[in-house]
């Protein structure tokens, strides 16, 4: 794997990607070196149905593909080999009126497996199959390791080992961690693949929104899966044991389909045990040395685990001054600062900070979001501008010590979800932390607020965790329902103001 990725993209496969598909196919098959796709096949392929090749690009360059048909799911049924699925590689068998979208061939560069590449293309897959209410994915999946063990066990008893996990194959093991399982063995599958003994392994993902009658689907994505850490403030030796539990959780939160993972303010602050001889202003600035660094591997973070992060907040040296700020680490690998505006007299006295001068909405793949540090969810003229730039949920990272402090956070935060009919997630840290001057105590309860209409639990609280203790909690909000508010609420507050009286907006710095 590269060192550093700019960016990751997923789409449709183009004709003009071809030379840079055949590179990395000959590259991901170095045993089939002449078995790579022609050109003439990829044209062919993209003729009759272009929506079902995708390729996952890495800094512009195709690094893998997912190619498929629409099959009569009688002919799946059929005894069949690779030849004759394809229509002797002339996918003649494709029928866009058939229930089965066949995977043809999947693959990633060898030097950019690792990043879970290969899951972002099978959850590609099955948004696609839903979108066409096709019946289920089918594909006969290689057992290249099975070569090692087929003097010793039969085709089916490594099926079944490696089913149990007593046995490792480096393709079957990934697709049915992929909720792909076992239908058949399937012999002589496809001519020359002595690795898999030509043996191949026919399996299915089925489509739980199938319809038997057709219907449009929706293809925009709205309802959004919210991972919020509550996150337990300890010893950290170094950098890198941050690093081990953060991932920790983002593994959790992105193992449960989340979207979104949100850390809390400040909480990398255990790292400043290291400065606690220095003053407070002095500490804060040492541990703002981290910052750079932290921003990068949680970017990797992001495109390994599939899943946008708002990195809380930490502090951030420029020109000079020191600012409270953030970053948004996008799951195509880019990322973007959010800074604190308004800053804390506790901020300001023990450290020196200063409020930055820029705020905005996000661009992510789950609509515009907004991203407002702790204290700045108290200034209600902040939200309102993001709310009138299309922001569907606001996430605050919090950093508080006491309940009376956590108390106008939660309260400010559901004002906000309320004025500004949005979803309002916020998530801070918990525990004490003794060897750290001017951050002893924190108190916290992580909590998603909702408008207050029929459509949303009647006391505005979508869920909450328990106050004080370590934890993740997982919330899925409906965009759908924001839409329906906007038009057809009780009361519309966005749409209901006077903005012939009055009106608020941003000033140029």
């Amino acid at each position: 794997m590269q060192t550093k990725i700019n960016k990751v993209e997923l789409r449709n496969l183009e004709i003009e990607d071809y030379k840079q598909l055949k590179k990395s196919m000959i590259q991901s098959y170095p045993e089939m070196a002449d078995s790579y796709w022609k050109s003439d096949d990829i044209e062919r392929l993209l003729s009759i149905f272009p929506e079902g090749q995708l390729v996952i690009l890495v800094d512009g360059k195709v690094v893998g593909s997912a190619l498929s048909l629409i099959i009569d799911e009688k002919l799946v049924d059929k005894k069949h080999n690779y030849q004759q699925i394809s229509g002797n590689y002339t996918f003649s068998t494709h029928n866009k009126n058939a229930e089965i979208l066949y995977g043809i061939d999947v693959f990633i560069h060898p030097s950019y497996r690792g990043l879970r590449l290969g899951r972002r293309l099978y959850d590609a897959r099955k948004e696609l199959c839903e979108q066409l209410n096709l019946k289920a994915i089918v594909f006969a999946g290689r057992i290249p390791n099975y070569r090692q063990y087929s003097s010793k066990m039969s085709p089916k008893a490594y099926i079944e080992k490696v089913k149990s996990k007593e046995l490792y194959d480096p393709v079957l093991s990934f697709q049915l961690s992929n909720d792909f399982h076992v239908l058949k063995i399937m012999k002589n599958y496809l001519e020359g693949d002595e690795e898999s003994k030509e043996f191949a392994v026919l399996l299915e993902w089925n489509n739980i929104y199938y319809d038997e009658s057709p219907k449009l689907i929706n293809t925009q994505k709205n309802i959004i899966r919210l991972g919020l850490i509550q996150w337990q403030m300890r010893q950290l030796n170094n950098v890198e044991a941050l690093f081990e539990q953060a991932e920790f959780f983002i593994d959790v939160v992105s193992g449960y389909g989340s979207d979104f993972a949100l850390f809390p303010e400040l909480f990398i602050a255990p790292l400043m045990a290291d400065y606690n001889h220095l003053s407070e202003a002095e500490a804060i600035r040492e541990l703002a040395r981290h910052s750079e660094p932290i921003r990068k591997r949680f970017q990797e973070f992001a495109i390994s685990y599939n899943i946008n992060i708002i990195t809380g907040s930490m502090p951030y040296l420029e020109g000079g001054n020191l600012y409270n700020v953030g970053f948004l680490c996008k799951r195509d690998g880019t990322s973007e600062m959010y800074t604190k505006i308004h800053i804390t007299p506790n901020e300001v006295v023990h450290w020196g900070m200063k409020g930055g001068s820029q705020f905005k909405t996000f661009d992510t793949d789950c609509g515009k979001i907004g991203i407002l540090i702790c204290y700045d969810v108290e200034f209600p003229e902040l939200s309102r501008l993001l709310a009138d730039e299309g922001m569907n949920i606001l996430f605050v990272p919090f950093l508080t010590d006491t309940q009376n402090g956590y108390t106008r956070v939660k309260h400010c935060s559901q004002a906000r979800a309320i004025e500004n009919e949005c979803y309002v997630a916020i998530a801070g840290c918990v525990g004490n932390l003794p060897k750290v001057n001017n951050m002893d105590i924190q108190y916290a309860q992580a909590s998603v607020f909702t408008p207050s209409d029929f459509a949303f639990p009647s006391n505005g609280i979508k869920a909450e965790a328990t106050p004080n203790t370590e934890m993740t909690l997982i919330v899925d909000v409906d965009l759908n329902l924001l839409k329906q508010l906007h038009e057809h609420g009780s009361v519309r507050i966005l749409k209901d103001r006077r903005t012939d009286l009055y009106q608020i907006q941003k000033m140029n710095p």
